[in-house]
């Protein structure tokens, strides 16, 4: 049997996400339950749908078709208290069509103000969710033409025709899709990634009642490829740190930049996140956020520090020094907080002068201070603590050892070579 109370609630909950005033919702909520004095609802209440699918999904398109034809509640008296307003995914700088389908939107904003996704996790969300709808719009099996046109009934908004299609989604076409990205030789990560997306997001449906069960639970996971991390050998790190000009802003920033990534084996966002007051001089440490919004503090050497200290005298003295941004560590040409793409495009140009593998990125480095450290006897655990991993398992794949090292603790190790060397 089910709970009066709580069924009341959720769809009194449920009626203020889609807009109702919260004085009209009591009155619509004593309509749907009719409770007995236990707190059950009664059988034989006429009126007593409690929170259906059915009701959800009715509710779910009277708010498509409402932001759809941009018609503002009257009585939206239910935002944030004390007189502010609920910021949505919607109101974020980047506009994207997908944010027009309910589902979908609710689902990115539960990432980014429930579980706190950073906004690089959630874009990667909204574009695998755009993907997948703008395939599924051009299915002929789900659509009446090939063209994207969406068959809906009267009066439906394609915004709430497409939720709708969400909402009816069936484990054949979800296989059919990754069918496809196969046929457009996505890789099997790239192809994981995209299915872990739908994962998230059909389970998010169901706790919340859209869905009675999640049609991806059946699928599995395509199997990952295991490839090594590539990394550099010392002395091509040490090439690599050689090429920028040192006697100039520019030039000594892009060798604190990497000299820092190879110090500390920071991720390029981690980098580019630094300010001023994260580095401890004194202390030889960084005071990092990583992913997930999760905060470390890493060990950086002396080079590095040397390094930073270099540039940032370059910067002192600048005749621009007031225009610069005060608090980010590394600015560009214009004073702003440095990107990470541009310090993709300022490894490319040292990486042609050095004469080295085009396809290295920063992340390289971060791979080659993990595997440096382990090949010189650090521990598995205080790299994953260096790294900011949360698993261990995450660790190991740095566990690959060069085939010379390799050769050299065999050597060393084993008593039938240690005794045939000392002959």
């Amino acid at each position: 049997m089910r709970n009066c109370r709580q069924d009341r609630y959720q769809t009194t909950e449920f009626l203020i996400f889609i807009g109702r005033s919260c004085h009209g919702v009591e009155a619509i909520a004593d309509n749907l339950f009719v409770c007995d004095p236990n707190g059950q609802i009664k059988k034989d209440a006429g009126r007593n749908a409690a929170v259906s699918l059915d009701f959800r999904r009715e509710s779910l398109v009277m708010l498509e078709n409402k932001l759809e034809n941009n018609v503002e509640s009257p009585d939206m008296d239910f935002q944030a208290g004390a007189g502010g307003t609920v910021t949505t995914v919607s109101t974020m700088p980047v506009q994207d069509k997908i944010l027009e389908i309910s589902p979908v939107r609710e689902f990115l904003e539960y990432l980014q103000y429930e579980r706190h996704f950073s906004a690089h996790t959630v874009k990667c969300y909204s574009a695998d969710l755009r993907q997948f709808v703008e395939y599924v719009k051009g299915d002929p099996d789900i659509n009446a033409d090939q063209h994207g046109t969406i068959s809906v009934p009267e009066g439906m908004s394609p915004s709430a025709g497409i939720a709708n299609i969400l909402l009816e989604m069936n484990v054949n076409t979800i296989r059919a899709f990754l069918a496809y990205l196969s046929e457009k030789n996505y890789s099997k990560t790239s192809s994981a990634r995209k299915l872990a997306t739908l994962r998230s997001f059909y389970k998010f449906l169901t706790r919340r009642g859209y869905l009675e069960s999640s049609p991806v639970t059946v699928i599995r996971t395509p199997r990952q490829e295991k490839r090594l991390p590539r990394f550099l050998e010392p002395e091509q790190i040490q090439k690599l740190l050689s090429c920028p000009d040192t006697n100039n802003l520019l030039g000594a920033r892009d060798r604190a930049i990497l000299e820092t990534l190879y110090s500390s084996g920071l991720r390029v966002s981690e980098l580019v996140a630094l300010n001023l007051n994260d580095v401890d001089f004194l202390g030889e440490v960084l005071h990092l956020r990583g992913k997930g919004k999760k905060e470390r503090i890493a060990p950086i050497g002396p080079s590095a520090l040397q390094a930073i200290q270099r540039y940032l005298t370059f910067r002192d003295v600048d005749p621009r020094k007031q225009s610069f941004d005060q608090h980010a560590l590394l600015i560009n040409k214009h004073g702003k907080r440095l990107s990470t793409r541009s310090v993709r495009r300022k490894l490319d140009k040292y990486l042609r002068q050095a004469g080295l593998d085009p396809r290295i990125s920063p992340h390289t480095l971060r791979h080659s201070f993990a595997t440096h450290m382990l090949n010189n006897g650090a521990d598995l655990r205080v790299v994953q603590e260096l790294l900011g991993h949360r698993s261990l398992s995450t660790t190991q794949v740095y566990t690959h050892l060069t085939t010379s090292h390799m050769k050299e603790v065999y050597e060393n190790a084993h008593p039938r070579e240690k005794s045939w060397n000392d002959d």
